[in-house]
């Protein structure tokens, strides 16, 4: 019984390291990939607090995007995802994440868009979500 706990949480612990060595090769492959592909590193580990409201009550909220990069004199929120399903807009965790990112660092930054870096497909995709009725 103890072995067998023992295993299992031996096991666990792997997985994650195992995930996040992957995530932390990914990003450094992704900046790679963005500098190639003409993109400017402006911040890694880029922060900014958002307040949303619950009943009229704000619920102060931090985000943190792994990278801002700017183009022609275009800012983008870039953010990394390895692993078979977090790279596909499909996932719901991962396209919603990049719609909170569209609109939070827009409006902290002027942010005029989201990239979507997925270095295991040597991807980078320019994401957006329609915000009005056109």
């Amino acid at each position: 019984l103890v072995i067998g706990r023992w295993l299992r949480s031996w096991r666990g612990t792997w997985r994650a390291k195992r995930r996040a060595r992957r995530a932390g090769s990914g990003e450094e492959d992704a900046a790679v990939m963005l500098r190639r592909a003409g993109f400017t590193i402006v911040a890694r580990q880029a922060r900014t607090w958002w307040t949303p409201t619950v009943d009229g009550e704000p619920v102060e909220t931090e985000l943190r995007a792994d990278y801002l990069v700017e183009s022609d004199g275009e800012l983008f929120v870039a953010e990394v995802k390895t692993g078979d399903e977090a790279p596909q807009l499909s996932t719901a965790a991962t396209r919603r994440q990049l719609l909170e990112y569209q609109v939070a660092f827009h409006l902290a930054f002027g942010a005029g868009g989201v990239l979507l870096v997925c270095p295991e497909l040597n991807a980078i995709h320019r994401v957006q979500f329609p915000l009005s009725r056109t």
